[in-house]
């Protein structure tokens, strides 16, 4: 007997987890990816699961939200993940990977699934029968399009910027010097670059952020130009006010400069971009500044004198749907079950919720395929705190939301310390994420529940 086909759109993060997982439970899927024959300006391979912005994953410590939120995918099952676990890079307590070894092993794993054909053109229209689209943030026009007809509605939009990458051996490590914040991590000496600066150097600095000329926003983006809070261009910190930056992505808590011995008053800080070593992004440092003005400011940066850089940052147009009006917890399409949407495009933020939601999408169509109750995790797991918010936040100030623990329910009794209470956050996730799974007829998980 011929096996269900079912397509996917969209070759990310959401699009290569959805179709591996589907196939993994027998569907014949098709998945459509449109690089190389088209690209999007800021990706940069015809790879699947391409990092386009950090090649950070975030925290993976279990009291912070992006750890319990890589739990929560990694039993369920997640390739990907497995996949990020495999190419990690040292980085303190979080899950940074190589880019580029994570996006080949994706698109080796995707190719060789016996269920999956990977189809390189472009989708126009919607498909019909079972679909999920996965477009991410850059969908194409005429796609765009289709959906708008479907939905009814116009996009939202907003701005993501891409931070910079230099060299290693550019970095002069006279001034820069290794450190986690606080001493957290394996590594005896630090897994991230600091580059530290005194209070002149960083008003200097900051002075030429506030007077440097930014990229030209196309016509159709300067009428409504709003950016993403989690991913704010460091020059429109510098506008909001001069320390902003020095209690934002420079905050130098937790750092000592080792020829002072003294905090200094604001720090950079660079992770490790490959697993060669040679390669540094700048953390936090998205930027749309002009390239020769930019690469001018972040020589300012003390140990930067010199840098060599290998990518500058810039700054490209990100859609989503209003998935409050449009969308279940499922990621299923309200008025049409065998359509799900999945990843960036459904206002969800970051790598991680990215490729949960397409992982989300991924079962519950296969459940409506084969008749089974819709997987819908309780809200006071992370996963399914991070599904119930952007479908049913109030669609007319909709905005992205990466996993965080204000999106959970409260706590039965209020907890001081903000250690302690993240960590019972995490400790009732985990118990409910349990208790819901153990009772399902499909086994979802990978891992059995002993070993969390």
């Amino acid at each position: 007997m011929a096996k269900q086909v079912v397509k996917v759109i969209g070759g990310g993060l959401a699009g290569s987890e959805a179709a591996w997982q589907l196939a993994e439970r027998d569907f014949a899927v098709e998945l459509f990816e449109m690089r190389p024959r088209r690209t999007t300006g800021a990706h940069v391979s015809d790879r699947l699961g391409e990092l386009v912005c950090s090649n950070s994953l975030g925290s993976k410590l279990p009291d912070r939200a992006s750890g319990l939120l890589q739990l929560e995918v990694k039993l369920l099952g997640s390739l990907l993940l497995d996949i990020a676990e495999r190419c990690a890079l040292p980085a303190g307590g979080a899950l940074a990977v190589d880019r580029e070894a994570f996006a080949s092993q994706v698109t080796d794993a995707v190719h060789s699934h016996p269920n999956i054909t990977v189809i390189r053109e472009e989708v126009q229209v919607i498909p019909e029968g079972p679909t999920i689209i996965a477009t991410g943030p850059l969908t194409a026009e005429a796609l765009a399009t289709d959906i708008a007809h479907l939905t009814g509605q116009q996009y939202l939009y907003f701005y993501d910027a891409i931070a910079p990458i230099v060299t290693a051996e550019s970095i002069d490590m006279n001034i820069a010097f290794s450190a986690n914040r606080y001493g957290r991590g394996a590594a005896e000496e630090g897994d991230y670059i600091n580059c530290p600066m005194n209070r002149e150097e960083y008003f200097r600095f900051v002075s030429a952020l506030r007077e440097a000329a930014a990229v030209e926003l196309r016509d159709f983006e300067r009428e409504d130009p709003h950016f993403f809070e989690g991913c704010l261009p460091i020059e429109q910190l510098a506008a909001r006010g001069e320390e902003t930056l020095a209690y934002g992505p420079m905050r130098p808590v937790g750092i000592r400069d080792p020829r002072t011995q003294k905090r200094p008053f604001a720090v950079v800080q660079l992770r490790r971009d490959n697993l060669a070593g040679s390669l540094y992004n700048i953390v936090g440092f998205q930027t749309n500044i002009r390239w020769g003005d930019q690469e001018r400011i972040l020589r300012l940066i003390p140990g930067l004198e010199q840098a060599e850089f290998v990518r500058m940052g810039q700054m490209h147009r990100n859609t989503f749907i209003n998935s409050p009006t449009l969308l279940s917890p499922t990621m299923q399409f309200r008025t049409r079950p065998d359509l799900c949407f999945g990843g960036q495009i459904t206002g969800v933020e970051g790598y991680v919720g990215n490729i949960a939601t397409g992982l989300i999408a991924a079962i519950n169509l296969s459940g409506h395929l084969r008749g089974s109750s819709p997987f819908v995790l309780p809200q006071d797991t992370m996963l399914g705190a991070l599904c119930h918010y952007v479908t049913h936040a109030e669609p007319k100030h909709f905005q992205p939301m990466k996993a965080n623990f204000g999106i959970l329910p409260d706590l039965p009794e209020p907890i001081r310390n903000k250690r302690d209470r993240y960590m019972a956050y995490s400790q009732r996730a985990i118990e409910s994420f349990k208790s819901y799974t153990s009772t399902l007829g499909e086994p979802h998980l990978r891992y059995k529940l002993e070993q969390i």
